[in-house]
């Protein structure tokens, strides 16, 4: 196995695991017929702290979940295929600060899902290729976009029971890392780029 292989092998276990913690958790809630929703986020609520940790962790049911995994999954795999030097903490920093925004501004609800983290990302994505001008980075982004269905309207308050505050502070955090990391993992330079065209042809 080349060296290449083991390094993209790698790369993959890490988003997998996530996921992989996310079904343990909703098939133990299932399993034991307990309710995890009280570990999310509730703003402005000392109790609630610990939700900006387990928040992303709980979903509300099976579609919730299913919904989120495979973003998830693509996201976190084009990431750290493309920005392994600053992958992981922009995980943690996505996931930290925006469930913090959570918890000081939005409304009194208990706020679950990992949605924020895929708008952090995708956000991150989209505006990394703006800043490094990297159209791999921009089309990811649109392509997830585009499967997900719906993402730019997930930031506005439309549905009451979503919590479009997790999107709109996970879109703010992806903006702040995109702009943080601008020059980490810069982005590869294609032969084509360097080709000139002759004006006499």
């Amino acid at each position: 196995m080349t060296e290449e292989k083991k390094n993209f092998l790698v790369i993959m276990t890490y988003p997998f695991a996530f996921v992989v913690i996310l079904w343990l958790v909703k098939i133990f809630e299932i399993s034991f017929g307990v309710s995890l929703i009280p570990l999310g986020i509730f703003p402005r609520k000392v109790s609630g702290l610990i939700g900006i940790i387990t928040a992303p962790l709980v979903h509300a049911d099976f579609n919730h979940l299913i919904s989120n995994s495979l973003p998830l999954l693509f996201l976190g795999l084009g990431i750290s295929y493309s920005y392994p030097a600053s992958s992981k903490k922009l995980f943690f920093g996505v996931y930290i600060l925006h469930g913090l925004l959570v918890w000081i501004i939005a409304r009194q609800a208990y706020h679950i899902g990992a949605s924020g983290l895929i708008y952090g990302f995708v956000s991150f994505l989209f505006f990394s290729g703006i800043i490094r001008r990297d159209n791999r980075s921009i089309a990811l982004a649109l392509i997830v976009t585009f499967l997900y269905g719906g993402l730019a309207w997930g930031v506005l308050p439309v549905k009451t029971e979503i919590s479009w505050e997790s999107h709109l502070f996970g879109s703010i955090a992806g903006i702040v890392f995109a702009f943080i990391f601008r020059k980490t993992d810069p982005a590869p330079k294609y032969d084509w780029e360097d080709e000139q065209v002759d004006p006499e042809e």
